[in-house]
């Protein structure tokens, strides 16, 4: 069978594409190897409607709705080449399934690196976050780490201060990533920085107690933010010759269109941060309209 649309990826933004072209009466090859980046968290936030939802129920709830829809089909597997066809696209699996799509949306998300800190996947997801606006409040007015070699890390640390007053800004030992005005900014608000490197996290049961950095030193805090580096969990520029940004997203325009035709990208894939379940939604539906909207108008050149 020829689809109309391959989706690779199932989180938010590949499953909301799904929806919307499922809806048009487009059929869909939908691919997701269930393994999603927000599984360590045990809510996710900033959905209206959904605030607070584990991200189990949510994908549950979001399968249950998109494949109401016939011409929607799913394999639980890992999509491993993709090639331009004379009429497409070739999609092939980790399981040995093979379709051809007349488009192709890639919604993969990106996978996380953790900082090599002792400690830090025992409270990643629990009292450890990555994002301010998905579990700040959950954190607000308590003393926290900021740790993170990220030059952006000014940035974050005036976004916390919303959230918490007591902050400590954690260089890792990257004391260049922030400039002489920007530390005498962070120390007019009482922002204490600490350029040490971290050597470990501590607490119990996945709640943060202490900081320990290299020297010796300790600092009790009860939760914090880390900057993990982020990366493409599926990498096709190669073969299909679209262009990445800088920071490792898929270049699109405003409705998810990439620079290779008939490939366009959603969620973090493509604009990487914030992560958030409904700035990844909102564009899947963008891409599942474009994908239509393109459809639409390849099916009616004159005949």
């Amino acid at each position: 069978m020829n689809y109309d649309c391959a989706i690779v990826g199932g989180g938010p933004a590949g499953l909301n594409a799904a929806l919307v072209l499922g809806r048009a009466k487009l059929n869909v090859a939908l691919f997701d190897n269930s393994q999603p980046r927000n599984a360590v968290t045990h809510a996710s936030h900033g959905f209206i409607t959904r605030d607070g939802v584990q991200p189990a129920e949510f994908r549950r709830m979001a399968y249950e709705e998109v494949l109401k829809y016939p011409s929607v089909r799913h394999w639980e597997t890992e999509v491993t080449d993709i090639r331009k066809t004379e009429h497409g696209f070739s999609v092939r699996t980790s399981s040995g399934e093979h379709v051809e799509a007349r488009r192709v949306i890639l919604a993969a998300g990106l996978k996380e690196v953790l900082p090599e800190i002792e400690g830090v996947r025992d409270f990643y997801g629990t009292s450890l976050f990555n994002c301010p606006f998905c579990d700040g409040w959950e954190l607000r007015d308590q003393p926290l780490a900021l740790v993170s070699e990220n030059p952006n890390v000014f940035h974050t640390a005036k976004l916390l201060y919303n959230w918490s007053r007591d902050v400590v800004v954690c260089t890792n030992g990257r004391p260049d990533i922030l400039n002489d005005e920007q530390r005498r900014q962070l120390a007019s608000r009482g922002i204490r920085i600490v350029d040490t490197p971290v050597a470990a996290f501590s607490g119990r049961n996945g709640l943060l107690e202490r900081v320990l950095f290299s020297d010796g030193t300790e600092i009790e805090r009860s939760g914090g933010f880390i900057g993990p580096a982020q990366l493409p969990n599926a990498r096709f520029e190669e073969a299909l010759g679209y262009e990445t940004a800088q920071n490792g997203g898929i270049v699109t325009d405003a409705m998810g269109r990439t620079t290779a035709a008939g490939v366009y990208a959603a969620g973090d894939s493509a604009y990487v941060m914030p992560s958030q379940l409904i700035y990844a939604a909102a564009s899947g539906s963008k891409a599942a309209m474009a994908v239509v909207a393109d459809v639409t108008e390849e099916n009616w050149k004159p005949i």
